[in-house]
């Protein structure tokens, strides 16, 4: 994977680990239509792109991500958009969290700061979570008289045990970091200084183990929530069957007859 760098993106990868990284701290890192599609882009591609083994994302300026960016490019009439069929404004945000969920890589937020509005989906959709235990955490829509929206109501349920949700939803209360891992929504609770080397070092770990192998575990969970059990039973069925064909499958069982720690290379 080429590294690359827009307007408010910086994506980069160093020894199988891609950062992704918001700088619009002018926009307190809200995630505009092109960025959405960017970010897309990335995920979609990134299942099938041996070079990216784990992946981060952070933000920047003591900010990880406050969600859309409500005002247009140019336009000071944020409340007065003309004709918009609002059912599909925020599309573009809503494929790429679809993206980011359904991404066969490890992926690790690192939440640097404040989360707000659909940032708590950037946050949340990854696989683990490291926060700033000072990190301030706001769900807004029902303070704006708004209603979850991006694909809110779809994934947070599923990550969320529901009466927390409807106390984050429908309180619209700022939390705390400690919170929300005392709730267990947080892997690991840190100073600010130490976010993005902890979040890094997990990362280092997920990059050199069984990328397929971890990349399926993701999917077997994931799609177990929206699947049957017949459905979650044929689909490990043919997990098990793939991943035996690869070369770290075969690697483990050696490294364990031999004895010794396993050398993964991610195929």
């Amino acid at each position: 994977m080429a590294d690359s760098s827009t307007e408010g993106l910086e994506i980069d990868n160093e020894d199988g680990v891609t950062t992704v990284r918001l700088t619009r701290p002018t926009r307190h890192n809200a995630i505009d239509n092109e960025t959405s599609i960017e970010l897309a882009t990335f995920f979609n591609g990134a299942t099938t792109d041996r070079s990216v083994r784990a992946i981060v994302v952070t933000g920047v300026d003591r900010v990880f991500c406050t969600g859309a960016d409500v005002v247009r490019k140019g336009s000071e009439r944020a409340l007065d958009r003309g004709p918009l069929d609002y059912r599909y404004a925020t599309e573009p945000l809503r494929r790429m969290f679809h993206a980011m969920w359904e991404v066969e890589k490890p992926v690790i937020s690192a939440v640097n700061g404040t989360v707000a509005g659909a940032g708590w989906m950037l946050a949340l959709l990854a696989d683990l979570v490291v926060a700033d235990r000072e990190a301030r955490w706001t769900h807004v829509f029902s303070r704006r008289a708004m209603v979850p929206h991006a694909g809110d109501s779809y994934y947070l349920p599923r990550i969320i045990p529901f009466h927390r949700l409807n106390e984050i939803a429908l309180l619209s209360d700022t939390l705390t970091t400690e919170t929300l891992a005392d709730w267990g929504l947080v892997n690991r609770s840190v100073g600010a200084e130490n976010v993005f080397p902890t979040a890094m070092e997990l990362a280092q770990r997920l990059a050199n183990g069984p990328t397929r192998t971890l990349g399926l575990t993701k999917r077997l969970y994931r799609h177990s929530l929206s699947n049957n059990a017949e459905a979650s039973f044929e689909e490990e069925r043919n997990a098990m069957a793939l991943v035996s064909t690869t070369h770290d499958r075969k690697e483990g069982v050696r490294s364990f007859v031999e004895g010794r720690t396993a050398r993964f290379i991610g195929d």
